[in-house]
């Protein structure tokens, strides 16, 4: 059974704004994404996606986990990171249309922190927030055959991958097939989804938006659930998606070629340099732009700086 939805207006709209901007990247930025910009846009999403779940970890630390160094902080919090970072370091491993794929995804995000990991819940469930019972999940005995449902309707349906990745990402919340990590699980195979047809999505964070705009994402949740169809939902996330895009361009065009700069000038090999030998190798450079592009180096964890104004070195790490 294809899960209700109305595709409205707003829907075509953004759907028509999302596959210019998807065609723009397309051209101008996947190729040339360096490995660094996307370290950090998974970065971004790993922390975003946890601290909607109330992980305290920083980007900081989360870097730090990645690069396997030892970090201080609740037990919970990192192996919840740890475990996230595994997942989507192996997100090609994933078949989006697979209930098994969907299981072992949850095993490995969830190992650990809960007995039933990999399982579908085995007892009713509700979701309360503050006082008030938002929502009351289908009975557990009922979660295989919606869940069979839910993916079929991915395998079969000619639907366009940007409302189908939507329309999974609610009614998988909806039906709440586990007793902890839906939300991640959600968001996680919206990407997974997504991916598919445009592989910018694997380093996308979406997730950071809807981490900052996270009582409308809650509210589209609620409001769709009341009308009994993701229309709402499908609209709020399709304008994530749109915003998302937005963002990822105007960084590319404000900072991609001195990223490239960057990296092609670390690729000589120089350990130790300063602004002068910087604009040495870029003669058209001026002062403001090489300093902002070191500035960019340094934020980008590509290399630390020693000294002050003229006098100022280099490192690479």
């Amino acid at each position: 059974m294809k899960p209700p939805y109305d595709i409205t207006p707003k829907i075509l709209k953004l759907i028509s704004s999302i596959s210019e901007k998807i065609g723009e990247v397309n051209a101008n930025y996947l190729s040339k994404q360096s490995p660094e910009l996307r370290k950090q846009n998974r970065i971004k999403t790993i922390y975003s996606s946890l601290q909607i779940e109330g992980n305290t970890l920083t980007e900081e630390q989360i870097t730090a986990l990645i690069e396997n160094k030892r970090v201080i902080g609740p037990e919970k919090d990192v192996l919840e990171v740890l475990n996230a970072i595994k997942v989507y370091e192996k997100l090609d491993e994933y078949k989006f249309s697979s209930d098994k794929s969907f299981l072992k995804a949850h095993l490995q995000l969830m190992n650990g922190l809960i007995e039933s990991a990999g399982k579908y819940r085995k007892q009713g469930v509700g979701i309360v927030k503050g006082t008030k019972v938002e929502h009351i999940a289908p009975p557990y005995e009922n979660v295989p055959h919606l869940m069979k449902n839910l993916f079929e309707y991915l395998k079969d349906s000619d639907e366009l991958t940007l409302i189908k990745s939507c329309v999974f990402h609610y009614e998988m919340e909806f039906i709440h097939p586990f007793l902890d990590g839906n939300g991640r699980m959600g968001r996680l195979w919206q990407t997974l989804i997504l991916m598919t047809e445009y592989p910018v999505f694997e380093f996308l964070p979406f997730e950071t938006l809807i981490n900052k705009t996270q009582d409308e994402y809650y509210k589209s949740l609620a409001i769709s659930d009341k009308l009994g169809k993701s229309t709402y939902f499908i609209e709020y996330m399709l304008g994530v998606i749109e915003k998302s895009l937005e963002s990822l361009l105007n960084y590319n065009n404000r900072v991609l070629k001195d990223i490239d700069r960057l990296e092609y000038f670390l690729n000589l090999g120089i350990k130790e340099f300063n602004r002068k030998d910087y604009m040495n190798i870029f003669k058209e450079l001026s002062s403001a732009t090489a300093s902002r592009d070191l500035k960019k180096g340094i934020e980008l964890n590509m290399f630390e700086s020693v000294g002050n104004l003229n006098q100022t070195k280099y490192i690479v790490k």
